[in-house]
């Protein structure tokens, strides 16, 4: 009597899904599993085309390369005074905990 899948098979099945996952999950997860296997095809399909995995080309700084690098620098001297400034809170929150643990402590 082992006649494979019967159609009631498939429904309790997907009732057991349901149950487990929620309804609300089911299309965030079939979507997320379509967009991955979307890219997962076109990289296969461009290492069919390529023949073989090719190890990304060395690129050489120019002097374009170098200016962009300098417009990029003030955005990074500004996240690392905000990083200093952060610590600098951080360690003042520290101090003040110890503080109010030694006033408690007296």
């Amino acid at each position: 009597m082992l006649n494979g899948l019967q159609p009631w098979h498939l429904i309790i099945l997907v009732l057991v899904v349901v149950l487990l996952f929620g309804a609300k999950r089911l299309p965030d997860a079939a979507r997320s599993i379509g967009k991955s296997m979307k890219i997962f095809k076109a990289e296969t399909k461009d290492l069919r085309e390529d023949g073989k995995a090719e190890e990304p080309e060395k690129k050489q700084i120019t002097a374009s390369d170098t200016t962009a690098t300098t417009a990029a620098s003030p955005a990074d001297d500004q996240v690392a005074q905000l990083q200093r400034q952060l610590d600098e809170l951080k360690r003042q929150q520290a101090a003040e905990k110890a503080d109010q643990a030694h006033k408690h402590a007296s």
